[in-house]
């Protein structure tokens, strides 16, 4: 059985003592294929070269609403940057990108301008978009459908347990992307979105070294607890993990164009 994890860091500080032999392990477990994400210039720039390293590796790059620099004279440059950053074979999508009124309440515009003009990048050459949001759903829909629909659609990462949200994100043609929350004991929702979202829609991931899954959960996350996700969703949809696997590892292939 082999897995994709559609969203991963090892491109954080909490791997830079032993991201090779944990990428090694990760992949003779039957992690065949991940997505390094890029969350802001720097950490673009690293997952790019985490990806040209390992056949087994995609990178996303992107500026996060948690990582906007506080002039739009500053966003502007690492815009750029990102723009070219962008052109390497390696990328597979712009991201991650979108709202966080969790931890950023106090520049809502520059967020909701970043987000526009990052799904504008993707639009023009033609990748899809990695979403993160967070208290945020309102403002988040209200971009897609009217302000800057992103043309090859993408991905709601580690979705939000929201109902309403995921209906909408279905509706507008996005796969929702589910993480380690799904399996913790104190999670709303799980059961119920798990079965809203057809399994054709559906990706995992380990947002690692974020969020390990139950039995895991506090501990540092690597891309090997997927498979708790996708144990997570055979159990409420009925079916065989492996069916959850191969659908998952497909439509992770599908979006970012690679086969």
């Amino acid at each position: 059985m082999e897995l994709f994890d559609s969203h991963a860091h090892y491109n954080d500080e909490k791997f830079e003592q032993d991201k090779e032999e944990v990428l090694k392990n990760i992949y003779e477990t039957g992690v065949t294929k991940l997505t390094c994400v890029g969350y802001n210039e720097k950490s673009s720039e690293q997952a790019i070269e985490i990806a040209k390293t390992h056949d087994f590796i995609y990178a996303t790059v992107g500026i996060s609403p948690n990582d906007i620099p506080e002039t739009e004279n500053e966003f502007e440059q690492q815009l750029q940057k990102i723009s070219k950053l962008a052109q390497n074979p390696e990328v597979v999508a712009i991201g991650e990108i979108g709202l966080d009124y969790y931890w950023n309440k106090d520049n809502k515009e520059q967020q909701k301008n970043a987000f526009i003009k990052q799904i504008e990048l993707a639009n023009n050459i033609n990748l899809p978009i990695v979403i993160h949001t967070r208290e945020a759903v309102n403002d988040t829909l209200e971009i897609l459908k009217e302000q800057m629909p992103a043309k090859n659609k993408g991905i709601f990462h580690c979705c939000p347990l929201n109902q309403e949200l995921i209906k909408q994100g279905l509706k507008l043609g996005f796969y929702i992307s589910f993480a380690g929350p799904i399996t913790f004991k104190n999670s709303k929702n799980a059961e119920e979105v798990i079965k809203q979202v057809p399994l054709e829609k559906i990706l995992i991931e380990t947002d690692s070294p974020y969020l390990a899954p139950e039995p895991k959960r506090g501990t540092r996350n690597d891309s090997r607890n997927v498979i708790y996700i996708a144990e997570k969703i055979a159990l409420v949809k009925g079916i065989p993990v492996e069916e959850v696997a191969k659908a998952t590892y497909q439509n992770a292939e599908k979006i970012f164009q690679k086969k």
